[in-house]
């Protein structure tokens, strides 16, 4: 791969104006060599003019006595920055294989068309398409507002995910399998569960044992194929029903096209949920109650087909969901579904859970009080103490806002850029006219011959894919999920940085009596290194159980996600003077990591 492949992914600025790509850039790769030259070439200068010439403050210029010392530490982090940002240039543009259903077929039924105008039958107006798909590919502001929209709902930031990220590798060097083509059985197998998850709603993840239903999803899912969730000993029980899964590329196959599936450690011990969403938050001398409002349970959305086709064209919702008067917790999957509505700020929680100690009581817990990582420097320092400059919780949390931001750039680059892969609902109306209309559309039979297709059916009267949201999902492609790229983020930066072998002390669940107590938890050991990757599935698959993510876009997004925190401590450890011997953890697959 030559150097200059990087600069035909990135648009090049001419006189202010945005030049269309597509062809090597010979001027921006001279400029880039000519940068990259010239601040090594500043780093043995020995004038602090010459590798400063913009710095015109008064005070230097009529003091002329500057601390020897402070100017090494200057040149110090001019050499960080030129280093770091040069060994991420080196780094090659990653393979981005797709499913190919976009070319496969012409009618784009295999596509993210949402927020388009589209048809009675639900298929895309191909004459906005066109325009909307030669906009985006030009990665132009302004062709991207020329395109027409099917209804008030906009576009979810496509250009933003071209910005340059100063730390970390860039958005087209993480690499994540393709999603699974809507005519094959790992598809199927996902429409599979969506019906089961909707059927499940209103049922409390502890009562799945005993709860026919679930046996029957359990059941069902065991003998599919394509099915890419947890079992035991080969088959899916109730006990581990939705739980969540990653999806790898497999390091054997090095076009990157093919998954690799694997259940992180710790998922499948205890309860469904995470300690962390039980357990209330310090916060300097308050505490944030777990307590939350819960819906109504039976609320379904998006079973009209008028209503669906509406949300499909971008129209806003015209209901709203209606929640119980009482706070509670969550127990249910509607309740887990609703924590993932809006995002959910569990990590900054976490943060702050882990950290604090002594506050609570068995049955209201708060504080952990978990050791940070054993290599963190100041665990055995005689003197000094960490803060919020380094390794204290600020640090944390700074890193925590920005591998957020970095990993949902790196998220949407691949929906609009490489993916734009269909949603669950979109997938529904499918089915609907598949079997109501006749049309001509690839759905597997694993779907078709399913019992969780005739249960949804006779319960909801329609093929189309019960939603727990009024406004289906956000205006761009499925996969990966962007709360998935935000969860494999901050897990990882958290397993960075406390003892992901802590036993989580006082572990409660919810009173099955009365959801706003807790009781103790009786069973296996919880450490904070399996409850940080549950909250971390917890977290984006509660999306997945509402309608608006397949099983797939999570587990690519979780993996995404941790590519872009690995390369954040890859930086962040070029900066630190500390004697470190790194960060160490363990990722999702199970293998630990020394950064």
């Amino acid at each position: 791969m030559t150097t200059s492949s990087k600069f035909e992914q990135s648009p090049e600025q001419t006189n202010g104006k945005t030049a269309t790509p597509g062809t090597p850039s010979r001027r921006a790769f001279i400029g880039v060599a000519s940068t990259l030259a010239a601040g090594s070439a500043l780093l043995g200068r020995v004038g602090e003019a010459a590798a400063a010439p913009h710095e015109t403050f008064g005070w230097e210029r009529g003091w002329n006595a500057q601390n020897p010392q402070d100017l090494e530490l200057k040149r110090h982090a001019l050499q960080v920055r030129i280093e770091t940002a040069k060994d991420w240039f080196q780094v090659p543009l990653a393979p981005h294989p797709t499913n190919g259903d976009e070319e496969r077929y012409p009618n784009k039924i295999g596509t993210d068309t949402r927020g388009l105008p589209h048809a009675q039958n639900g298929e895309v107006d191909l004459t906005a398409w066109k325009v909307a798909s030669k906009a985006i590919k030009s990665r132009s502001w302004e062709a991207i507002e020329g395109i027409t929209l099917g209804g008030s709902r906009k576009l979810v930031n496509p250009i933003g995910t071209l910005a340059v990220s100063l730390e970390g590798e860039n958005v087209a060097q993480v690499q994540i399998p393709p999603a699974p083509a809507i005519a094959g059985p790992e598809r199927a197998a996902e429409a599979v569960e969506q019906y089961w998850q909707a059927l499940l709603r209103d049922v409390a993840y502890d009562d799945f044992e005993q709860h026919p239903d679930a046996s029957a999803a359990a059941a069902e899912l065991s003998k599919l194929r394509g099915y890419a969730g947890p079992r035991e000993n080969g088959v899916v029980t109730p006990r581990i029903l939705f739980r969540g899964s990653v999806r790898y590329s497999d390091p054997r196959d090095p076009s990157g096209r093919t998954p690799k599936h694997v259940i992180p450690p710790g998922v499948l011990v205890g309860p469904h949920l995470s300690q962390f969403v039980y357990r209330d938050t310090p916060y300097g001398t308050q505490r944030i109650a777990a307590l939350g409002r819960v819906p109504v349970s039976g609320q379904e959305f998006q079973l009209d087909y008028e209503e669906w086709l509406a949300i499909q064209n971008g129209n806003a919702a015209t209901r709203s969901i209606a929640f119980e008067s009482t706070l509670r917790h969550v127990r249910t999957v509607r309740e887990l579904t609703e924590i993932t509505h809006a995002g959910n700020p569990g990590y900054w929680a976490a943060a702050l859970q882990l950290a604090a100690t002594g506050l609570g009581t068995a049955t209201t817990p708060a504080g952990i009080g978990a050791p940070v990582s054993p290599t963190n420097p100041y665990r055995t320092s005689k003197t000094q103490s960490s803060s919020n400059a380094t390794f204290g919780v600020g640090y944390l949390q700074a890193l925590l806002n920005t591998g957020v931001s970095r990993a949902i750039r790196a998220a949407y680059w691949s929906k609009w850029f490489v993916h734009r892969s269909v949603r669950p609902e979109a997938y529904g109306g499918l089915v609907e006219n598949f079997i109501e209309s006749g049309a001509d559309y690839p759905i597997h039979d694993d779907l078709l011959a399913s019992l969780a297709l005739d249960r949804a059916y006779s319960k909801f009267g329609t093929y189309l894919l019960p939603q727990a949201y009024p406004e289906g999902a956000p205006i761009h492609g499925s996969y990966p999920a962007g709360s998935a790229a935000t969860a494999g983020v901050t897990a990882t930066l958290l397993k960075a940085f406390f003892d992901e072998t802590h036993e989580i002390p006082n572990p409660v669940v919810p009173d099955p009596n009365d959801p706003a107590k807790l009781v103790p938890y009786t069973g296996p050991a919880l450490t904070v290194g399996g409850e940080l990757n549950k909250l971390a599935l917890n977290s984006t698959f509660g999306r997945v159980q509402s309608g608006i993510h397949w099983r797939s876009d999570s587990g690519a997004g979780l993996v995404l996600g941790e590519q872009i925190a690995i390369s954040i401590l890859r930086d962040e450890r070029q900066t630190l003077l500390e004697p470190f011997d790194g960060f160490t953890f363990t990722k999702f697959d199970g293998t630990k990591i020394t950064i």
